[in-house]
């Protein structure tokens, strides 16, 4: 039996602009990646315990302006298209080349890396959508001293609940220093995470009582589909344990001892999502050996129907073909009651073959 893979959906499928690269020196700014917004928007959150404000614009000028090192500033970027914008920014808080360039490039794998006091954490941003289909983006953070960047490649509403929370000034994050809010934002990418494994448990379990009922060709296709998922989330998932890892296991000066204990609470919940990854992986090899041993079984099944017709035909083509011979002598064709016989005979033979095959269970 041949079994057709389907092809890679466009969801999946991922064209490399790295070669745009090539021969250039390290630190060359170069966006590498789709455009995924034609728009660039620059917003700032500012505040203390007292105060809360708001800015957002097309001008970084306008933007660097207002930032206040005595209080929190939450500078995000919707848009990686504008690498002057981007080098802007990289001069007013003076980042390293490395870090811009991998900034803008959007197939960067998740890590950790400080430069000068500054921690730099890129991460894999997961998103549901219509069809069954899963959609990522990279966000970037940078976190300084008074000051954290995000870095996103459209705009979108991830961060809103914490915005909301922000905004609300008994709030502990209202409280707290620069890294108590670069955990808030880590957790939020987390957290998101648990949406994706809850849809792909979904899809899952439908798979499983499709597998049992009535497995077909789309079968085998949403397998491969959750299979493809469950490799962006491993892509994304165990880079950030790295990561998260790192920063618990070194001293950095922007992370405050008192604020470790977030952290370690953000590796608890990579930890649980890896389980879950692990155990959805082992789920759906599962059912792909279940589906190929369905197939298999009704496959044998209709080999097992055919192989019976065709016995039970031998014999009465062979009585057929006899008596269908043109010879000019044969006593039986003469007999009154030949035919009756005959038919008799290959009734009996009939009979007697489907009672044998019913005693044996081959029907």
């Amino acid at each position: 039996m041949q079994v057709h893979l389907p092809k890679i959906p466009k969801t999946f499928r991922k064209k490399s602009k790295t070669v745009s690269k090539a021969g250039l020196p390290p630190g060359t700014l170069v966006h590498i990646g789709p455009k995924k917004t034609e728009k660039q928007l620059v917003e700032l959150i500012q505040f203390d315990q007292n105060e809360l404000i708001e800015t957002d614009s097309n001008n970084a000028t306008e933007i660097l302006e207002k930032v206040n090192p005595e209080k929190v500033n939450w500078i995000n970027i919707d848009g990686l298209h504008n690498i002057d914008l981007i080098q802007q920014l990289g001069n007013h808080f003076h980042l390293s080349p490395l870090m811009l360039e991998d900034i803008l490039n959007t197939e960067q794998r998740p890590k950790l890396e400080e430069y000068d006091g500054v921690l730099f954490l890129p991460m894999k941003a997961l998103n549901t959508l219509s069809g069954n289909q899963i959609e990522y983006e990279q966000i970037s953070f940078v976190l300084g001293s008074n000051y954290i960047l995000s870095f996103q490649e459209k705009e979108g509403d991830l961060f809103d609940q914490l915005r909301n929370r922000i905004s609300d000034p008994a709030n502990r994050v209202r409280s707290k220093n620069v890294d108590y809010l670069f955990y808030r934002l880590i957790d939020t990418v987390v957290d998101n995470y648990y949406i994706v494994m809850e849809h792909i448990g979904e899809q899952i379990e439908d798979i499983e009582e499709e597998v049992y009922l009535n497995p077909t060709s789309r079968t085998m296709q949403r397998i491969q589909d959750v299979k493809k998922e469950l490799i962006i989330l491993r892509k994304s998932l165990y880079p950030i344990r790295e990561a998260i890892s790192s920063l618990l296991r070194n001293d950095y000066k922007v992370i405050l001892p008192e604020n470790r204990t977030f952290y370690n609470d953000v590796y608890d919940h990579i930890i649980q999502l890896i389980d879950m990854f692990e155990t959805y992986r082992d789920l759906i090899s599962n059912l792909m050996d279940m589906y190929m041993s369905t197939i298999s079984n009704k496959m044998n099944e209709i080999m097992k129907v055919l192989t019976i017709i065709s016995t039970i035909f031998i014999p009465l083509s062979f009585i057929a073909g006899v008596y269908g011979m043109n010879f000019q002598h044969m006593p039986e064709l003469n007999w009154r009651y030949g035919y009756f016989a005959i038919l008799g005979l290959m009734l009996t033979i009939l009979g007697g073959m489907l009672f044998y095959f019913r005693r044996k269970k081959w029907l």
